[in-house]
């Protein structure tokens, strides 16, 4: 069992580089699938989110090649199969982009349902809907993905999403690129990745305006030619290095960042005391002064990012006064609270609200990731806390955070990585 171990108090100082952005690069490596020739992506971060699509695409017949540590080339232009392997498919969230990909190209396919975070309900169904409105038939048989086009191809249409789903607008506007016709999507989300895709898609020869409005439209084109392109930054790891900062003190230079990405993150840790210089591509936060309650909704772009939900938790648990969180986007993004709890956080979490009651000072204890995002949130509170905190369950951690130890260590951190015995494999050898 690998575990991160942290021994925390310490202020983090210096500067950390972003990498590209994960919720981007995970749709934009299925989007290659549309395109028929070589894809030069740069940029691309180096997590096991990505190896997992990189790897699935190879099944499929692409050929992927690594130019250095953050470029590939990805030429699909000889796959002939939209049958993705399941056991592929299962470990990780983004697999439905597939589902768009494959049937925009092939006008069929197959892939399981998806893995990844479980944060309570987070049905497919507005991707169903944009997929059956474009003149496809999708059913879900024995936990597989069973989509195909009435014709070659599908065909465009108007489609009103009932609530707002970055993954339903991603797939959505990648199944159209290759439609016949012109497809409009209304009550679309805005995520700044949703822009990247875009970007992405038409730098290889697509036609989609409105991407970061209410409004998106994709006029079909026959075919997608290869080329360039750069990944954007994290806008979520750039904002846990900015909470990790609130949480301990310190002074560190974010670098490769877009500040506008970042306005809704600064804007509530400058409000809890965080100082926050914007430059160009970087920001600098610091923190020397003691922490001020605050009261966060989550919400879709340009909201405050649900995926930065635990994270800002762990600083407003060392805030003084009393905090209100309110996630405004999934139903169960909590589970995380009994792990702070077990650090002497006080929190009490009633449906999608959570009363955080600042302490004075957390305390290391044995704690696992739930998720992706919790996991980094518990980082913080080990960073902040007084004693030796062990993380659990880190391959959650690693779905998203490229090199996060190597970054802290760099910054001050005393973290690192250890091997305990398996507890479980232990107590039956015992018994």
């Amino acid at each position: 069992m690998t575990k991160y171990v942290i021994r925390g108090g310490k202020p983090l100082n210096g500067e950390v580089d972003i990498s590209g952005a994960k919720n981007a690069a995970v749709a934009i490596l299925p989007a290659a699938l549309l395109v028929d020739g070589v894809c030069r992506i740069e940029n691309i971060p180096q997590i096991s989110d990505v190896t997992l699509i990189l790897n699935i695409l190879q099944e499929l017949g692409a050929d992927v090649r690594t130019v250095n540590r953050t470029t590939m080339e990805i030429d699909c232009s000889h796959i002939r199969n939209a049958q993705v392997p399941d056991a592929l498919a299962r470990k990780i969230r983004a697999s439905y982009y597939l589902v768009g990909a494959l049937l925009g190209r092939f006008g069929s396919a197959e892939v399981a349902l998806p893995g990844g975070c479980d944060f309570g309900g987070r049905p497919i169904d507005q991707h169903i809907k944009g997929l059956v409105a474009m003149g496809s038939d999708v059913e879900v048989v024995g936990g597989i993905i069973q989509a195909r086009a009435h014709g070659e191809r599908l065909t465009g249409s108007t489609i009103y999403l009932d609530i707002v789903s970055v993954g339903a607008t991603m797939n959505i506007m990648i199944a159209a690129t290759l439609a016949q016709g012109t497809t409009i999507i209304e009550n679309v989300a805005k995520e700044p990745h949703i822009v990247d895709l875009a970007n992405f898609l038409n730098s290889m020869g697509a036609n989609i305006m409105g991407a970061g409005t209410d409004v998106i439209k994709v006029r079909g084109v026959e075919r997608l030619n290869g080329g360039n392109y750069s990944i954007i930054p994290d806008q979520i790891e750039a904002g846990t290095y900015m909470a990790a900062v609130t949480a301990t003190g310190g002074d560190v230079l974010v670098k490769n960042v877009i500040p506008k990405h970042l306005e809704c993150i600064t804007a509530k840790l400058s409000e809890m005391g965080a100082e926050i210089d914007v430059m160009d591509d970087a920001v600098r936060v610091r923190r020397t002064t003691p922490l001020h309650r605050a009261n966060v909704k989550t919400l879709p772009y340009p909201g405050f990012p649900t995926d930065m939900q635990p994270q800002v938790a762990a600083c407003l648990c060392l805030a003084a006064g009393t905090s209100v969180l309110t996630e405004g986007v999934y139903d169960n993004r909590y589970r995380y609270v009994d792990e702070f709890r077990r650090m002497g956080a006080q929190i009490q979490v009633d449906g999608k609200v959570a009363v955080i009651e600042g302490v004075s000072r957390l305390t290391g204890a044995a704690v696992e990731a739930c998720d992706l995002r919790a996991g980094a949130a518990l980082i913080i509170a080990g960073l902040s806390a007084q004693g030796t905190t062990e993380i659990g369950k880190i391959q959650h951690i690693e779905r998203g955070y490229e090199d996060i130890i190597g970054k802290l260590i760099r910054l001050g951190a005393d973290i690192r990585v250890e091997e305990f015995p398996d507890e479980e494999h232990h107590a039956t050898q015992v018994g």
